[in-house]
């Protein structure tokens, strides 16, 4: 015989425990794929910074750069060494901006994507990254120069020729701090990796809130300078060490 009394649904405490514990798996579960995210950003900050390295390194040794004309290889921006955006030329010995469709580099040293630079950044994988080549060494110190709005460098003040032989950093750092990652890197020309745990009252996040190209500097307005290890302070006052 049909059973009259069988219930339809539930009840509203029967709902209420279901929401709760919809919620605890929700609390659980939900930083815990936040970190991981976070995590998987920065290793992908790492790999990015090393392929600028590459590039910046193929661009020195094939000379595709020389902005004074004796023969010797330049570091580049983004807009450079993705070929979206002309390289600067030699003109008289003197470097000036290359011209659209002529001085573009081709083949590039990065792949065009990593050309698509925006207030002089280009966002990755939950990351900005920023390129720093020198300017002309003044009283001992080397500044740094960023590169235009749009990419690459079509106006004065140029990279200084000789520094930019040498010399060249980037950094990394998160779109926003605690979600899309923490942790902030820095890379130059030498190969060393830096990293900071970005976890202070004051850090580095978001396309305006990068690091000034002396953060990772043991003197301030000075590219040329050592990097803060062995006892030796960061221009920006955060620990920034080996990364793993």
């Amino acid at each position: 015989m049909m059973n009259l009394n069988r219930r339809a649904g539930f009840t509203l405490l029967e709902l209420m425990i279901v929401v709760a514990i919809i919620a605890i798996i929700a609390a659980v579960a939900i930083p815990k794929l936040v970190g991981a995210r976070s995590s998987a950003n920065e290793s992908n900050a790492i790999g990015t910074l090393r392929t600028i390295a590459t590039a910046q390194s193929q661009a020195l040794a094939s000379g595709s750069i020389d902005s004074n004309g004796n023969g010797a290889g330049e570091h580049g921006y983004f807009g450079e060494l993705s070929g979206l955006q002309p390289a600067r030329v030699s003109a008289g010995g003197v470097p000036a901006a290359g011209i659209v469709g002529i001085d573009e580099l081709d083949p590039s040293s990065l792949v065009s994507g990593m050309g698509n630079v925006v207030s002089r950044c280009v966002q990755r994988g939950g990351y900005y990254f920023q390129i720093w080549l020198p300017g002309a060494t003044v009283g001992g110190a080397v500044p740094g120069l960023a590169e235009d709005p749009n990419g690459g460098k079509n106006a004065a003040p140029f990279p200084d020729p000789d520094n930019c032989s040498t010399l060249w950093c980037a950094y990394a750092w998160p779109v926003a701090r605690g979600s899309t990652g923490n942790t902030v890197y820095f890379m130059n020309q030498a190969g060393q990796m830096l990293q900071m745990n970005n976890r202070g009252a004051v850090g580095y996040s978001g396309i305006a809130g990068g690091p000034p190209f002396d953060a990772a500097f043991s003197t301030a307005n000075d590219m040329g300078s050592e990097l803060p290890l062995n006892g030796l302070l960061a221009n920006d006052t955060n620990n920034w060490t080996p990364a793993r």
